[in-house]
């Protein structure tokens, strides 16, 4: 919601992947994010922020909390971006089934 204009849309998706793993997808019609820039944003040796619509700066730490936690739940985080086109940031989780 940070990076998106007003005017714009954040959908949220989830679906199974296969028997084992679900995958969850939040993706935006925001700013977008630079191809060089993706592969800075979870990790904790890197400091990495822009500027939000609004004019804000975040820490970025938000992603790295958001990698930590899903790794110790064995799941994994990345994003897809273009620039002037928006985001799309996907988490996989395992299934449990009962």
């Amino acid at each position: 919601i940070k990076f998106t204009p007003e005017g714009g849309t954040v959908t949220m998706s989830a679906h199974p992947r296969d028997d084992h793993e679900l995958e969850v997808a939040v993706a935006d019609t925001g700013m977008g994010i630079l191809q060089e820039h993706l592969s800075k944003l979870f990790r904790i040796d890197v400091q990495f922020t822009t500027l939000s619509t609004a004019g804000e700066r975040g820490t970025g730490l938000g992603l790295n909390l958001c990698k930590d936690l899903l790794e110790k739940h064995h799941g994994k985080i990345w994003a897809e971006s273009k620039p002037g086109q928006g985001s799309t940031f996907r988490f996989t989780l395992p299934r449990f089934n009962k």
